[in-house]
């Protein structure tokens, strides 16, 4: 097209002779790319389509592209608001984009991608955009499943604590806060894994609950450890009876010399995540087996600061130094026994551990000596009531079939699957505040117990204990002590009718609650308990 006048309307006039109207349009110096909707473009036996094609080829090359989705966010003045839709694309930066177009009205901005990734991308984009947006903003009011929830009814299947909420009430006692579990709910999650026929070996991630109560549980099931400090590794030692290290993975990440040093000595497992150590401490890893951690260039994740692998984290090396690196492992006697990777946390679409496990797979023939490969976790668990759980029989069914014949074993880490669920941070209402558009109810822990909604923008379900079987009908933002802007522990909740001395339920807090837990403000953040069994 390069100052080619009237090449488009050549070419448009091959559309218009074989009636395709065409949908969305983006044109460089030397392409263009344009849309059909597909209920055109395809007629009863193709034969129109090929005619089309033929007549078009006459003027250009032409490549036809099948099974793509359009996806649009829509909202008046599109382009004042592209700042902040930075944070949105950033979601596509390991998708393919066909096309991205704007609107001439200033009304849309049109994304197209492959069909296989639309789903994720949109609930990705919808987070981003939206629901995180609501959860911050009055105006946007309750969601739709809100809105259409009968009063006083419970939300969608009824989580544990509702029939222990006077076991959970009576625990409390005269506190005013506490983090509470119900060592069962890890049990019977750890045994949704271990029933898992591919996966070869669960390691429990030491990250998410180091409480020593949980750390048995686990060892009791069955379930290794993955710590990712020198100082959990030794916490596993002390406090699991008769803990072995050859249970123990130990995943550092830019950790100092001296741990790995003293992961050797205690005979764990050690995985390296940087090609950069093995050549410049070869002497520490000569003649050792390790795994090495891999990115597979394709992150997942609830939030971006919890996507673990692509370009912009952190973790892994990458693929285009695996050359290079197997030329140094081979020089210093350095045997590699075992891949692993990890994309990222909050994971609800299986078929990204079944990616993984073909990644690793396409790369196992450079390391012979491997035995295992490391799927990782992230794990989803569901946050909010509505929303459906992990199929781990679906996740079976998609490792068994990507396995194949491989004699390999397959392990997974995950962390917050497995106790998330089991626990419940429980504090009581200090004060009540009505100012401008929001009531406010306070209570009497905060960020300095739970940093999740702070740090992630995480939502948990939050329940009046207290007026459990009582309507919700109040909108409320939930806010504790701490003298932060960010101390917002839950934004437009309907809580019923709310007194100062109530208990609510903050739940899914078994995982990354009180292990992040400080001491800002000085105020001391909850204890941990647990129910008898």
């Amino acid at each position: 097209m390069w100052r080619q006048a009237g090449f488009l309307a050549d070419a448009f006039a091959v559309f218009k002779e074989h009636n395709y109207s065409v949908d969305l349009i983006s044109t460089s110096e030397s392409t263009v790319t344009i849309t059909l909707d597909p209920e055109s473009a395809v007629d009863a036996d193709g034969s129109r389509f090929i005619r089309f094609i033929d007549d078009l080829s006459g003027l250009c090359q032409v490549e036809v592209k099948t099974d793509c989705v359009s996806i649009s966010m829509v909202g008046n003045a599109i382009r004042t608001i592209l700042g902040k839709l930075s944070s949105a694309l950033d979601l596509f930066q390991d998708r393919h984009v066909h096309l991205v177009t704007q609107s001439a009205n200033d009304l849309n901005l049109t994304l197209v991608v492959d069909s296989e990734h639309a789903d994720s991308l949109v609930r990705k984009l919808h987070q981003t955009l939206i629901s995180s947006q609501a959860d911050n903003r009055a105006e946007f009011g309750p969601s739709w499943s809100e809105m259409n929830r009968t009063a006083g009814t419970a939300r969608g299947s009824p989580e544990w604590w509702h029939a222990r909420a006077p076991d959970l009430l009576e625990i409390l006692g005269q506190r005013e806060c506490a983090y509470v579990y119900d060592l069962n709910i890890i049990r019977k999650a750890a045994q949704r894994l271990n029933a898992l026929r591919t996966v070869h070996r669960v390691l429990y991630s030491v990250k998410a609950n180091d409480h020593p109560r949980i750390l048995q549980v686990m060892a009791q099931e069955g379930l290794g450890f993955e710590c990712v400090s020198i100082a959990e590794v030794e916490h596993v030692l002390e406090t699991v009876p008769g803990g072995q290290p050859a249970e123990i993975l130990f995943t550092p990440n830019f950790a100092p010399r001296e741990e790995y040093e003293k992961a050797f000595q205690a005979g764990v497992r050690v995985t390296v995540d940087n090609s950069w150590v093995l050549r410049e401490w070869h002497g520490l890893f000569t003649h050792k087996e390790l795994f090495l951690r891999l990115d597979l260039e394709s992150g997942h994740g609830h939030h971006r600061k919890v996507i673990t692998s692509g370009k912009e984290s952190k973790f892994g090396i990458s693929l285009e130094h695996l050359g290079e690196l197997s030329d140094h492992l081979q020089k210093h006697d350095i045997r590699v026994t075992g891949l692993h990777a990890h994309t990222g946390s909050g994971v609800t679409d299986v078929s990204v551990w079944q990616e993984q496990l073909r990644r690793l797979l396409a790369v196992l023939p450079r390391f012979p000596a491997v035995k295992v490969l490391n799927l990782g976790g992230g794990l989803g668990v569901p946050d909010r009531p509505e929303q459906s759980r992990l199929d781990l029989a679906e996740l079976d069914k998609l490792l068994h079939a990507s396995l194949g014949e491989a004699e390999i074993q397959l392990w997974l880490e995950p962390g917050r699957y497995l106790v998330a669920n089991s626990g419940v941070l429980l504090a009581r209402v200090t004060q009540l505040k009505d100012k401008g558009n929001y009531h406010y109810v306070g209570i009497a822990t905060g960020m300095n117990s739970l940093i999740r909604p702070a740090l992630y923008g995480s939502y948990h379900d939050i329940v009046n204990l207290s007026r459990l079987d009582s309507p919700s009908t109040v909108p409320c933002r939930i806010v504790g002590p701490i003298c932060e802007s960010g101390d917002v522990l839950g934004e437009s909740r309907l809580l019923p009718p709310t007194c100062e001395g109530d208990v609510l339920l903050i739940a899914n807090t078994g995982a990354y609650g009180r292990v992040m837990a400080s001491h800002y403000n000085r105020r001391i953040p909850a204890e941990e308990l647990f129910l008898a069994s």
